[in-house]
């Protein structure tokens, strides 16, 4: 079988995996939800203090700086726990087990101290090239642009890699280079034929928006949007706890080898060892 239909196998994978564990789908909703709720409190805190127009025309430029350098930490670091809770759920599933949401919980939080090195690593490299871009032009923008794509790609790997591997930041950088040379095919089209069938599926969301508006009624066009969100929110829970999934499952494969169409058949010993096996 070739990348691409490794690639498309490991995908169906992780479809399969959201099917059986929709308790994953808790792990998205939670992330999103805590970090509105920490956005609110600081930009609550924020008009208390300057009131609702003075954050823009009073605001001392410095605290506005550390408050959304302060968020975007937080905020990564949700990210990539919740990421790593579904990593390590969806691993117990391919191994042919099955797994709670606790367990999910403690596959992040055998991790921590990682995460959060990781996390400050991250976030200040994307405060780094996010105020260089801010200063620079047209084609300043563009360089780092393209210098943030490349750290996105290079990255890749690293919550499996924290999960399972437990290296520092700079480690987990280079383990994560190192895996995705052996499963760049794959991983790309895996994450294609992810992202082809759920904007499909995004798509049947204005359906009852059109519904809504052919009837053209108050109550009907309220009623189509409110489901049409409904549903575009839940389809974007499922997608990103199924390219977490996918995360899992290629990792799996980079550094074992192994794929197959059921998960009774995925069951080995001692997978999460830092060799690849190709």
């Amino acid at each position: 079988m070739g990348k691409i239909g490794r690639g498309w196998q490991l995908a169906k994978m992780s479809l399969r995996v959201i099917r059986k564990d929709k308790e994953m789908l808790l792990f998205p909703a939670l992330s999103g939800v805590i970090s509105l709720l920490i956005l609110g409190s600081f930009l609550g805190g924020m008009i208390s203090y300057y009131g609702f127009t003075g954050i823009v025309d009073e605001a001392d430029p410095i605290i506005l700086y550390v408050f959304f350098a302060v968020f975007y930490f937080v905020s990564f670091f949700l990210s990539t726990f919740f990421s790593a809770c579904i990593v390590g759920a969806a691993t117990i599933r391919m191994n042919g087990g099955n797994p709670t949401f606790s367990d999910g919980i403690k596959a992040a939080t055998g991790c921590i101290k990682q995460i959060l090195l990781w996390t400050l690593f991250a976030a200040t490299v994307g405060l780094i090239l996010r105020l260089i871009q801010n200063r620079l032009g047209l084609l300043g923008k563009i360089i780092v642009g393209a210098l943030g794509m490349a750290f996105t790609v290079a990255t890749y790997f690293v919550v499996p890699v924290l999960v399972y591997e437990k290296l520092g930041p700079w480690g987990a950088l280079k383990r994560s280079v190192s895996v995705l040379k052996g499963a760049w095919g794959e991983a790309l089209i895996g994450n294609l034929g992810l992202g082809a069938i759920f904007f499909l599926l995004g798509l049947l969301g204005a359906i009852p928006i059109i519904a809504g508006f052919w009837i053209f009624t108050f109550w009907s066009v309220v009623i189509g949007a409110v489901i049409a969100i409904v549903y575009w929110l839940i389809l974007g829970l499922i997608a990103a706890a199924a390219s977490s999934v996918l995360l899992a499952a290629l990792y799996r494969y980079a550094t074992t080898g192994k794929t197959a169409e059921e998960f009774g058949d995925l069951s080995f010993t001692n997978p999460w060892v830092a060799t690849t096996a190709r």
